[in-house]
């Protein structure tokens, strides 16, 4: 009898009832899971690897409801995770690692923390994440999903973690968020579902100096050839370039290829991730800046670049420029937020949170699922 799989449904039709746990892996080929997905047994999806970042998977994720938990991986083939880096030029990441929450270090435990995603991913630096729900009246946690297991059981529970899914009433959840990285924290996201709720910095207005930060970020689409090429440069007049350097290149045949006191020109790849020229300048807040890369071309005035991201799409999938200004030096390996909402009455409140440090890594949480049917 053949054991070939010749598509997802098969492979889950395979794998009913066997001892395993699936992830929506995103390689050359991706996980379509709009397709095919069977909430029993994929409790998670990958957001990244050494082919990208793939935050879009989360996202279709949503919009099918499902409820997912993030991975990151190496996908590297060399059995080095935490340093794998790009083999070719066309592969703009470094591979990922995930961090799972569980009492042991073995089989068993691992195995439930993954069907319960208890779960958060990097880019492979090792990142301390929590995010809890502190619920102002208990609610019911469910041991596995209770959309796909009707007879989950649950327990009462005040307080959550990141990958829980629980039946909760109409007052007040407050999530409290705590990182710790492996470099100075520049941003902490919180997300319910895709929606961003919030932005954080440990740093605020009154901190900000002559250092400006020009991200580049996404891919061409989902599939195998999706890498976005970004070669490109920026002018400054009216002003000058004191020093400058690139965040997130990989690859030893791109980066920075020339500079001067006015112009700095690169080399650079993105497969869904970002990358980025990081620049002071001699005076703050005087002349104008102008990029010119393939996918879009800014000008603006330096004194209008602040706290909050400028932000030009430029077409394909999650593919824009962003522009910021940042402390001229960062200090800061800890980053603690709290936030209190309310949950969404008719549909369920998934909270998760991205953080980004000042070196390029960065986290993901598995998101916490609340419901109140």
């Amino acid at each position: 009898m053949s054991t070939d799989c010749h598509d997802a449904h098969e492979l889950f039709r395979r794998l009913a009832g066997k001892d395993c746990v699936v992830a929506a892996h995103v390689g050359g080929r991706y996980a379509d899971i709009a397709f095919a997905h069977d909430g029993r047994l994929e409790t998670a999806v990958e957001v990244h690897s050494a082919w990208g970042t793939f935050e879009w998977i989360l996202h279709d994720a949503f919009e099918k409801n499902y409820r997912v938990g993030v991975v990151c991986n190496s996908d590297g083939h060399k059995g080095r995770p935490g340093a794998d880096f790009p083999g070719a030029s066309f592969f703009g990441a470094t591979g990922g690692l995930t961090c799972f929450i569980a009492p042991h270090l073995d089989r068993d435990a691992i195995f439930e923390a993954m069907r319960r995603r208890h779960h958060y991913g990097t880019t492979g630096n090792r990142m301390f994440l929590s995010v809890e729900a502190h619920l102002s009246e208990a609610g019911d946690r469910f041991f596995r999903d209770p959309a796909v297991f009707p007879d989950a059981t649950s327990e009462k529970a005040s307080q959550l973690i990141m990958g829980d899914i629980a039946r909760v009433g109409a007052g007040e959840v407050t999530l409290v968020v705590n990182a710790i990285g492996s470099a100075p924290i520049e941003r902490l996201d919180i997300f319910d579902g895709p929606d961003l709720v919030q932005t954080a910095h440990p740093y605020g207005e009154k901190n900000l100096g002559s250092r400006i930060r020009v991200i580049y970020e996404g891919a061409e689409y989902r599939g195998r050839a999706r890498t976005t090429i970004w070669d490109g440069s920026l002018t400054v007049s009216g002003n000058s370039i004191r020093d400058a350097k690139i965040i997130n290149n990989w690859n030893l045949d791109r980066g920075i290829q020339t500079r001067t006191d006015t112009e700095i020109s690169w080399k650079a790849v993105t497969t869904g991730n970002f990358g980025g020229i990081d620049f002071s300048l001699a005076s703050a807040n005087e002349g104008q800046l102008l990029i010119n890369t393939k996918h879009g071309k800014v000008e603006i005035a330096i004194e209008d670049i602040g706290l909050e991201d400028t932000v030009y799409e430029a077409g394909g999938l999650g593919r824009r420029i962003r522009l910021y200004r940042l402390p001229n030096q960062m200090t800061q390996h800890e980053i603690w937020v709290q936030l209190a909402m309310m949950p969404h009455a008719d549909r369920d409140t998934r909270l998760y949170v991205r953080v980004t440090q000042e070196d390029g890594h960065r986290a993901w949480s598995s998101p916490i699922n609340l419901f109140r049917n």
